[in-house]
């Protein structure tokens, strides 16, 4: 018999995902020249040549059923040890390889992690705006997402998060570089929000776990992003190779437990059963053995840079407002008109930008700038014409 619940599932649409879809049919109708696709954050920087070099010289070496044979559920030592040592520069904490559970992106790492470390009725805090599966994933996991409003730059809005935060709270998800916005959380905010949790895990009697979500982590304009475990010992990090190696296709990523946790071992231990109970094997072990040689290095993020930075100047010029992303690849501006009337005109000019609903507020959007260069100047007379069909302007 069908589970219904699982069939509803199957039958949400992810905003971002739909729109994605639309988009490769248009082009297919219209040509790839007429649309002018936003609507997903897929990587277009090159993969650097480590990865290919890695892949060449360990088909070379392994024998075929060793490199791609199962391996132990938390991952290859050598990935675990390489992820280890990173992590361990980066807090200056020594990071324990024990620690270090090897999943399919992030995505599979917060899936797990919520499993893990929310149980039925309790609530998992996000700042909003806030990727939309967090939704999905906590609900899935029996909690309940509780949105909390940030500051008009999308940094943390510490009097919101202390209401919050309460009896009931398992767990607090942050993202820096932040996905929609492109806000990155200062050390100063990152300690401020250690010692807001450590004094809410004493009211409660209980920890709250801070997830730190970091696929975008060396994406960071404005300097270094803060090592989380750094700042607060009840941590757990969620992290993806998708954006750094450009592997967003390969699903490869890792979950870590901060050493200073005082239970640390009982919860990687409920991460492994949570992982057995969605039917986790191994994550991709030709993949894991490239990361482990690969860890540290990342992709030639230039071109990055210079979209923003196109971005940011003709934006200005045509008088959109947004708050300047500093970090990630997301541009996050207000919607000039209603936002039903800007996305169908949008749409209508081949402009597809994902709307902020979606994200758990209302009337921005969301413009993905991971993409050729010539997409970005080719769309700019369609958004000057939005904005001035927003404003009756229409000539």
């Amino acid at each position: 018999m069908i589970d219904r619940n699982m069939q509803k599932l199957g039958e949400e649409r992810s905003a971002i995902r739909e729109l994605f879809e639309y988009g490769n049919a248009l082009k297919r109708t219209l040509g790839e020249d007429t649309v002018f696709d936003f609507s997903i954050g897929n990587p277009s920087a090159p993969t650097p040549e480590c990865v290919r070099e890695t892949a060449i010289a360990l088909l070379r070496e392994m024998p075929p059923e060793l490199l791609h044979g199962y391996t132990s559920a938390p991952g290859c030592e050598e990935a675990r040890a390489a992820v280890a040592e990173e992590l361990s520069k980066m807090s200056q904490i020594r990071v324990p390889s024990r620690l270090i559970y090897m999943t399919c992106g992030a995505s599979a790492s917060l899936a797990i992690a919520l499993m893990a470390l929310v149980t039925a009725g309790e609530e998992v805090v996000v700042p909003a705006p806030y990727f939309p599966e967090y939704a999905v994933f906590v609900r899935e996991a029996g909690g309940t997402l509780v949105p909390v409003p940030t500051d008009p730059r999308f940094h943390l809005d510490f009097d919101a998060l202390d209401r919050a935060i309460g009896k009931n709270t398992a767990a607090v998800l942050v993202n820096s570089p932040n996905n929609p916005t492109g806000a990155v959380y200062s050390e100063e905010e990152m300690r401020r929000l250690g010692l807001l949790l450590e004094k809410k895990s004493g009211e409660r009697g209980a920890p709250v776990y801070l997830l730190a979500d970091e696929p975008y982590r060396e994406l960071s304009f404005s300097g270094k992003v803060t090592p989380p475990f750094s700042v607060y010992s009840n941590t757990v990090v969620l992290y993806s190779y998708s954006k750094a190696l450009s592997l967003a296709g390969e699903r490869i990523g890792y979950l870590a437990v901060s050493p200073r946790m005082k239970e640390g071992e009982a919860v990687f231990s409920a991460l492994a059963g949570a992982a057995r109970r969605f039917g986790y094997v191994c994550a991709p072990a030709l993949f894991q053995r490239i990361v482990a040689r690969c860890t540290g290095m990342h992709a030639d993020f230039s071109v990055y840079e210079e979209n923003r930075a196109l971005l940011l100047k003709h934006f200005r010029g045509m008088g959109y407002e947004f708050s300047e992303p500093q970090g990630a690849f997301y541009l996050f501006a207000k919607c000039p008109s209603l936002p039903s009337d800007f996305f169908e005109r949008a749409k209508k000019k081949g402009v597809l930008v994902v709307p902020s609903e979606s994200f758990g507020i209302e009337g921005y959007f969301r413009l993905s700038y991971c993409v050729p260069t010539e997409r970005i100047q080719g769309s700019i007379p369609r958004f000057e014409a939005l904005l001035k069909e927003a404003n009756g302007k229409i000539e």
